[in-house]
């Protein structure tokens, strides 16, 4: 059983605080999270982390991806984990978790996902610079079910149109996002 999305939000706070991190000053209160903000992101980490592609490295992927995506919310959102209200320390504070994120999927070995999660770094922020929110959210929809799944050619080629400018990626990238039924992943 997956652990409750608080539970993600206090997993990434403990992992900023044991990395020593300069960020530790800016770790919110885990009481903060009853606006709701907390559901959909770490939703992105709970699904990466349930597929069969990351089955020994469940925690890892799971905070790895929590620490992206906080990184990315402090970019472009509201964040879950940490409160920064200086406009060019949360862009900084935001890197620092991607590469925080990046850096644990480094340690495991997993190549995959840390491809994958700069694949969404990159077409979140094309998303954002046109101010398409459908498409940043489709994109990480897809990246989590990729990390967790391996990709497929249906998820490489809805990325691909994505980088086009295709008005067809979102669905095609939510199509993506759907993990097989049945089936292994396609590629690793």
């Amino acid at each position: 059983m997956s652990p409750p999305e608080s539970t993600v939000v206090e997993r990434l706070r403990a992992a900023v605080r044991a990395s020593g991190s300069p960020l530790i000053s800016s770790l919110g209160e885990p009481e903060s999270d009853t606006d709701g903000a907390t559901g959909e992101a770490a939703e992105h980490a709970l699904v990466a982390a349930s597929g069969p592609r990351v089955a020994g490295h469940r925690e890892d992927v799971e905070i790895a991806v929590a620490a992206v995506d906080e990184g990315y919310r402090l970019h472009y959102a509201d964040p879950r984990a940490l409160r920064i209200d200086d406009a060019d320390l949360r862009l900084l504070a935001g890197d620092r978790l991607y590469a925080l994120g990046l850096a644990r999927l480094a340690a495991i070995g997993d190549m995959t996902a840390i491809a994958e999660l700069a694949d969404v770094i990159s077409l979140g922020a094309q998303a954002h610079a046109s101010g398409d929110e459908a498409l940043a959210d489709a994109a990480w929809q897809a990246g989590a079910t990729v990390i967790g799944w391996g990709t497929s050619e249906r998820a490489e080629a809805a990325k691909a149109r994505a980088r086009a400018g295709d008005r067809a990626a979102v669905e095609a990238l939510r199509k993506a996002a759907r993990p097989p039924s049945d089936a292994p992943a396609t590629r690793t």
